[in-house]
């Protein structure tokens, strides 16, 4: 895709995710994409609009396919071409640090709730937990969105077998958004990741 992007609206991006995720022998879509650019990203469940995808464009990109009855998905943030604004390398760089900090903190028998304050505490740190304005994760089996919830308080002990999301991210009002997303099963001794793509912002 790449600089392609340029140019294009988000409707029009979202329109050709579902066209490639098809042409890879997606079954259909859990959810419809969401394309967030600039001050788009910046709220965590925009779907899609007639905003025209700028050079510089900080980009949100959550998406998925369905393969033998299963979900996917998973969430990058991207620019396409152009500088982006001054802030963005380090928001996204606080954000896959907090991705890795959850993942690593990911094993059998700890709390949930723990994953997300693992994640949490490194938005936090950096100055940007007030940025930080949903949950970590939520459990993807044959429903996109179910147990366990990767959420502030939540006692529940992960088990061997529960698959999850990570993705934390940092919303700057009027701005742009950050978010990295990938899906992980919980093994014996940790975690494994589902999701295989490239988590750098550069296309």
């Amino acid at each position: 895709m790449g600089a392609d992007a340029v140019g294009m609206t988000e409707n029009e991006l979202a329109a050709e995710i579902e066209r490639l995720l098809a042409d890879e022998g997606g079954e259909g879509i859990p959810f419809g994409p969401l394309v967030g650019s600039g001050p788009n990203g910046a709220m965590p469940h925009h779907s899609h609009g007639d905003r025209v995808i700028e050079s510089g464009d900080p980009v949100v990109l959550d998406f998925g396919t369905v393969v033998d009855h299963y979900p996917s998905d998973q969430t990058r943030t991207v620019v396409f071409a152009g500088e982006p604004p001054a802030e963005f390398a380090e928001v996204h760089g606080v954000v896959q640090a907090a991705r890795t900090a959850a993942v690593e903190a990911v094993e059998p028998g700890v709390a949930a709730g723990d994953v997300d304050r693992a994640a949490r505490e490194v938005i936090e740190e950096a100055g940007y937990g007030d940025r930080f304005i949903h949950r970590t994760g939520h459990g993807v089996g044959l429903d996109v969105h179910e147990e366990p919830y990767i959420v502030a308080g939540s006692d529940r002990e992960l088990e061997v077998g529960n698959v999850f999301s990570v993705e934390p991210g940092v919303y700057l009002p009027d701005e742009f958004g950050v978010r990295i997303e990938d899906l992980v099963v919980v093994t014996e001794d940790g975690a494994e990741l589902l999701n295989d793509t490239d988590r750098g912002w550069r296309c």
